[in-house]
């Protein structure tokens, strides 16, 4: 075996993502001797094939779609717009490389920690061997993210497909995309390819947007739908087969069996975590390769207890804010040796479609469940005035309510994923309706929206008769 170097550290943080950044950037800045090792890009999935780039697609397709369809709302002309698709995806790169220097390696360098590019591997309970070093640290922090999961479809490994990992480098747009799997990469993707100028055929096994509220889910799809994508619930995928150019998915079997042939194929059917290569058995890391490390409810592993996981890998849920919400949770007990426990239950979720469907806490049928009795308030886009000034009042606003507390937010309709923020804290502080009813928000904003339906909540008030009667009564009184 080749000689290795030792370094010796405080914390080691195993992957660069949003989590693994966060760590290392907060041990630095406290002057903590910190080690990071990334064996790919520095950022992780979400700057270089996640979140950066489906965002920055996702706004050029938007622009496309409002020159189709949304200027004749404001006495001005439509126009089919002149789509440079290579032009777009150097869009979307130019994006990312504006981003990347701030998760860049001179900038961590600079900080103070040692990045190391390799891949890391655990050798024993308290080191980690990396680009021919060996690194002993008082603490590690595992953040190695996820990658595509490919299903065992008969089939799929003979046709070239595309994973989110390879469909920003694209140069040239498929004539007709078809997308195995209609979760929130999928329905986006969707969305966006058919807004600059694809055909899109969706199948998802089960449900699109399953884990969304029905009611909510139901509304979301029903505008895909309309714009004229085709999303097809309950398609189980039997086989599929053809050659570059011509892709045939097949879904059902026997006379059931149905067949639709496009250019390109994305399979966006979940996620796998990246815990193949840490050998985490040689560092006493229990994990299960679907749910990740076995960690307590501050993050530690619950067999080595110099080991932390974030973001993907912790088992929890699966978004870039989490992992950084996480990447804070830790430096608690990491710099300050104070407890620190995780709350899945103010993690927000987005699915980015246009309009956007944005949650945070319970579904109606979870609290429904959990409560028994509880109270839904809504209130339309459609009844609000910047809403009606800029003409986009499709969807609206959800409250889920019970035991007098705001237990779960959903909106789908222009700007719910910047709408959510304010409900986030809502949901976080326990805040009750009349809480909500207190604040003031500026007008004309969307922002008054979730005030009316908080406000809704009181309006049986109104029509109580006995409530009618004391202010009969007090009015005798001048």
């Amino acid at each position: 075996m080749p000689s290795t170097d030792l370094i010796e550290t405080d914390i080691c943080v195993i992957g660069a993502g949003s989590g693994g950044l966060s760590v290392a950037a907060a041990a630095a800045a406290f002057g903590v001797p910190t080690v990071l090792i990334e064996r790919d890009k520095m950022g992780g999935d979400c700057l270089n094939v996640g979140c950066v780039p489906s965002k920055a697609l996702i706004a050029a397709a938007r622009t496309a779609h409002e020159m189709r369809h949304g200027a004749s709302r404001f006495g001005i002309a439509n126009v089919e717009p002149d789509i440079d698709f290579a032009a777009v995806m150097a869009h979307v790169k130019g994006v990312i490389a504006s981003i990347a220097p701030h998760d860049g390696i001179p900038r961590y360098t600079a900080m103070g920690v040692n990045v190391i590019e390799g891949a890391g591997r655990f050798v024993d309970n308290e080191t980690v061997e990396a680009a021919g070093k060996r690194i002993r640290a008082r603490r590690f922090v595992i953040a190695t993210g996820s990658r595509p999961a490919v299903p065992p479809i008969p089939g799929l490994d003979g046709v070239p497909y595309l994973t989110n990992e390879t469909l920003f480098d694209l140069t040239e747009r498929p004539d007709h995309l078809l997308v195995l799997g209609g979760g929130p990469i999928g329905i986006e993707m969707a969305q966006a390819f058919h807004r600059l100028g694809a055909k899109v055929t969706v199948f998802e096994a089960q449900k699109a947007m399953g884990r969304s509220d029905s009611e909510m889910r139901e509304l979301a799809l029903a505008s895909l739908r309309a714009e004229g994508i085709d999303i097809r619930e309950g398609a189980m995928v039997s086989f599929v087969s053809g050659e570059a150019g011509a892709i045939t998915v097949t879904t059902g079997e026997g006379d059931e069996a149905q067949s639709v042939t496009g250019t390109h194929l994305l399979v966006a059917t979940g996620r796998k975590l990246n815990t193949d290569s840490l050998d985490l058995e040689a560092g006493n890391v229990a994990f299960d390769r679907r749910t990740g490390i076995d960690v307590d409810g501050g993050l530690r592993s619950k067999t080595n207890k110099r080991v932390y996981a974030v973001g993907d890998v912790s088992g929890g849920p699966a978004f870039t804010h989490t992992a950084g919400y996480q990447a804070g949770l830790i430096m608690r007990p990491l710099l300050f040796r104070l407890p620190a426990r995780m709350n899945a239950d103010i993690q927000p979720a987005v699915t980015y479609c246009d309009p956007p469907l944005a949650q945070i806490g319970m579904t109606e049928e979870d609290a429904r469940q959990k409560h028994g009795k509880i109270d839904i308030r809504r209130f339309p886009l459609a009844e609000n005035d910047r809403a009606r000034a800029e003409r986009k009042t499709e969807g609206h606003v959800k409250l889920v309510i019970a035991g007098g507390k705001i237990v779960g937010v959903h909106i789908f309709g222009d700007a719910a994923d910047e709408m959510i923020g304010f409900w986030c804290l809502a949901i976080q502080k326990g805040m009750k309706p009349s809480d909500v009813t207190g604040y003031v928000p500026p007008y004309p904003t969307r922002g008054e929206i979730g005030k009316r339906a908080a406000t809704d909540y009181y309006s049986a008030m109104a029509r109580d008769p006995r409530i009618r009667k004391l202010i009969a009564f007090l009015r005798r009184f001048g």
